[in-house]
């Protein structure tokens, strides 16, 4: 999983928020608020993301309704992976990444962990 460009991240964006299929004119719509773009422009990044596996799409009428494959979450989960691989060293990597972290983020980490946990208390 590579990381977006710029537009690419900011439709993904708007097709996380909404949570359903939408038309290249419904996230025109949502950019145009912010910027000056062409539908055209918008089709192009669409089809690039769907052609990387992040958008889905299904037919309707003439055209296209798209709608993400991946969560926001499982995206980002991908990019610290590929991330983390480009280290020598992955766990000296992760206790750096951890240090930085607030007090809030550590607790929510634990509590993530604890989550994967066996019932049995056995660990993995």
């Amino acid at each position: 999983m590579r990381q977006l460009g710029q537009l690419e991240a900011t439709v993904m964006q708007h097709l996380w928020a909404v949570d359903r299929a939408v038309s290249v004119r419904e996230v025109l719509e949502d950019l145009q608020r912010d910027r000056e773009i062409a539908y055209t422009t918008v089709m192009t990044v669409l089809d690039n993301l769907h052609s990387k596996g992040l958008v889905g799409r299904q037919k309707q009428g003439r055209a296209f309704l798209y709608f993400p494959t991946v969560s926001r979450e499982e995206h980002t989960a991908g990019l610290l992976d590929q991330v983390l691989a480009q280290s020598a060293d992955r766990g000296a990597a992760l206790l750096h990444f951890v240090g930085q972290m607030s007090e809030d983020e550590l607790a929510d980490l634990r509590s993530a962990l604890d989550q994967r946990r066996p019932a049995d208390g056995q660990g993995s």
